[in-house]
C-alpha cells in the first residue's frame, strides 16, 4: 500500500514508457562498440601496463586496430586470433604491438572454432576471479554482518592515494560505511587509465588499478579491526567507464558511479559513446555485485529541485531499465536524487519528504542515494548544520540506503576530519533518535505531500510518452534534462564509436549475462 496513495496505474504507464525508451536505444546500442569497450575487453584478457612513454597497452593496441580500419571486429577476434597463429598470451600479444613488431591485422584468420576456444578460456579465467571477488565479499558481510539502516557515506580526495588513506581509515573508525574517493578533476575526459600508485591530483585522487587495490587492502584491515565490513565507491563515468568499471570489479570495489546519462549532460560526451559504454560497464557491475550510483541529483545543481523534479523521477525510470537491459538487478540500483530545494521555499521541507517519499515507494528495491544539499549552502556553518539535520531527518523517514554525509563546511574548503566526525555525529544522532519514526506516521489524504507527489508523478508520466515519441538522442538535444542541450553528433569521444561488423567478437557480454550471479 502507497503511504501516499500514489496511483499504481501511472507508475506502470511511466515504467513502460521507460522500458521502450530503453528498448529503442538498445537496438542502437548493440550494433555498436567503442574504442573504450575494446580497451575493457583486453584489460578482462589480462592486457595490462604501459610502455616507455607512459601510453597503456590497451590504448595502443585499440589504437593500432582503429588505426589499420580493423576494431569493427572487436579486440578478442584478433587477440584470440594471433593466441592460436602466435601461441602467445594476450599480455605478450599486446608488448609485441606496443613495440611496433606485430601487426595483427597482417596474421593469417584461424579457425573460429580455435579462435574463440583460446579466447574464452583466458576469458572465463578472469570472470571467475570477478566471481570470487563477490564471494568474498559476501563471506566478510555474512561473518561482519551487514547495517539494516541508512550507509553513512563520506567522501576523501587530497589527490595522494596514500593521504586518501590515512582520511579513509579516521572516517571509517569515526562510523562512515563508505568510503567514496573522488577522481581528480578532469580525469573523466580523458580517454585512457593513468597507471600506478598516485600522490598528485587536483580535487581529488587519479582513478587507477593500482589505487583501487591499496584502498582496498587498507579498508578491509580497518574493517577487520572495527568488525565491520567498510564499503569502497569510486567512478566509472567518463569516457573510460567499462574500463573503470573491469578495474573496479578486479579489485573489489562495491560501489560506482555510473550514470546512463551524467556523462552526456555534465560533461559533454557525445551521447553514442556514453549509451554503449555504459551498457557493458553495467553488465561488469551487475556480475560483480557493485551497486551502481546513478547522478540525477546532478540536474538539480543547474536545474530548479522544485519545478524540474519530475526530469529526477524520469531519469531514474530510464536509468532503472537500462540497467536491467545489462543484467543488473534491482538491489544494486543505487538511484540518485538530493536534498536540494532552496531553503525560503515555503514547506519546502514538505516537497523534500514528498519527493524521497515517492522514489522509495516506487522503486522499492532500489538501495537509493540520497545527496546532501550543496546548491544553497553559504559558508554559515550553523545554518548548514541545520540544513543537513533536516536531510538526515528525510533519510531515516523515508528509508534512503546509500546517505552521503552532507558536511556543514559545504562551500567553505574540502572537509576536515573533525567536519566528517560532526557530520557523522549529527546522521547517526537523528537515525537513532528518529529510527522507527517513518513507520509510525501516516500523510494526511489529499494533504501537501500527496499532492505534491501526484502532481510530479502525472508530469514524469508526460515528459517519458514525449521522450518515447521523439527517442532519447532527440530529447538530449532539445534539452529537455537538466535544461542541457547536446547534439548527437557533438561532444567529446564521438570518433571512437565504431559499428560491429558481421566478425564481431566480445565473450565477456555472454558469460557476464548469461552466467551472472543473481
Amino acid at each position: 500500500m502507497s503511504k501516499i496513495r500514489l496511483d499504481v496505474k501511472k507508475v506502470k504507464e511511466a515504467r513502460e514508457y521507460a522500458k521502450k525508451i530503453a528498448l529503442n536505444t538498445q537496438r542502437f546500442v548493440e550494433e555498436h562498440s567503442t574504442v573504450a569497450v575494446e580497451r575493457t575487453v583486453l584489460r578482462l584478457l589480462g592486457v595490462d601496463g604501459i610502455n616507455e612513454e607512459g601510453i597503456p597497452l590497451p590504448n595502443l593496441v585499440v589504437d593500432h586496430l582503429k588505426e589499420k580500419q580493423a576494431l569493427e571486429d572487436g579486440a578478442a577476434f584478433h587477440i584470440g586470433n594471433a593466441m592460436v597463429m602466435m601461441k602467445k598470451t594476450p599480455q605478450e600479444i599486446a608488448e609485441e604491438v606496443a613495440a611496433g613488431n606485430l601487426d595483427l591485422t597482417k596474421i593469417p584468420v584461424a579457425d573460429a572454432f580455435e579462435r574463440n576456444l583460446a579466447v574464452e578460456e583466458v576469458a572465463k579465467k578472469m570472470v571467475e576471479k570477478i566471481r570470487k571477488n563477490r564471494g568474498v565479499r559476501e563471506e566478510k558481510l555474512a561473518r561482519l554482518g551487514d547495517k539494516s539502516g541508512p550507509y553513512l557515506y563520506v567522501i576523501v580526495a587530497t589527490g595522494n592515494i596514500y593521504a586518501d588513506i590515512v582520511q579513509a581509515k579516521a572516517a571509517a573508525k569515526q562510523g562512515a560505511d563508505i568510503i567514496a574517493v573522488i577522481r581528480t578533476t578532469g580525469q573523466s575526459l580523458l580517454d585512457y587509465v593513468p597507471y600506478g600508485a598516485t600522490t598528485e591530483g587536483f580535487g581529488g585522487t587519479m582513478a587507477t588499478q593500482e589505487n583501487f587495490r591499496l584502498m582496498r587492502e587498507a579498508l578491509d584491515e580497518v574493517g577487520e579491526e572495527l568488525g565491520r565490513y567498510i564499503r569502497l565507491c569510486n567512478y566509472c563515468s567518463g569516457l573510460c567507464m567499462p574500463e573503470i568499471a573491469a578495474m573496479g570489479a578486479m579489485e573489489r570495489l562495491d560501489v560506482m558511479l555510473n550514470d546512463a546519462l551524467y556523462g552526456i549532460l555534465f560533461r559533454d560526451i557525445n551521447m553514442k559513446r556514453t549509451l554503449i559504454d555504459q551498457y557493458f560497464s553495467r553488465a561488469i557491475n551487475g556480475f560483480a555485485g557493485v551497486i551502481i550510483n546513478t547522478g540525477e541529483d546532478n540536474y538539480l545543481t543547474t536545474a530548479d529541485a522544485y519545478e524540474e523534479a519530475h526530469t529526477v523521477l524520469a531519469s531514474q525510470f530510464i536509468n532503472e531499465q537500462f540497467a536491467l537491459l545489462a543484467g543488473l538487478p534491482e538491489e544494486q540500483m543505487g538511484l540518485g536524487h538530493a536534498f536540494e530545494m532552496d531553503p525560503t521555499l515555503k514547506n519546502g521541507f514538505l516537497y523534500e519528504l514528498a519527493q524521497a517519499q515517492m522514489a522509495r515507494e516506487i522503486f522499492p528495491k532500489a538501495p537509493l542515494k540520497y545527496m546532501p544539499p550543496t546548491k544553497f549552502m553559504t559558508g554559515d556553518i550553523f545554518k548548514g548544520q541545520v540544513q543537513n539535520a533536516l536531510f538526515n531527518m528525510v533519510t531515516i523517514m523515508t528509508g534512503q540506503k546509500l546517505h552521503l554525509l552532507g558536511m556543514m563546511t559545504e562551500a567553505i574548503h574540502t572537509p576536515f576530519l573533525s567536519d566528517r566526525a560532526a557530520a557523522i555525529d549529527n546522521a547517526a544522532y537523528i537515525f537513532n533518535t528518529m529510527e522507527d519514526f517513518g513507520s509510525e506516521i501516516e500523510f494526511k489524504k489529499g494533504g501537501i505531500i500527496e499532492k505534491r507527489a501526484q502532481e510530479v508523478l502525472e508530469e514524469t508520466v508526460a515528459l517519458l510518452g514525449n521522450i518515447e515519441k521523439e527517442g532519447l538522442f532527440r530529447t538530449l538535444e532539445t534539452g529537455k534534462f537538466a535544461g542541457i542541450k547536446r547534439p548527437q553528433d557533438g561532444g567529446k569521444g564521438l570518433d571512437g564509436v565504431v559499428r560491429k561488423s558481421a566478425h564481431y567478437e566480445n565473450p565477456f557480454f555472454e558469460l557476464l549475462l548469461e552466467g551472472g550471479v543473481n
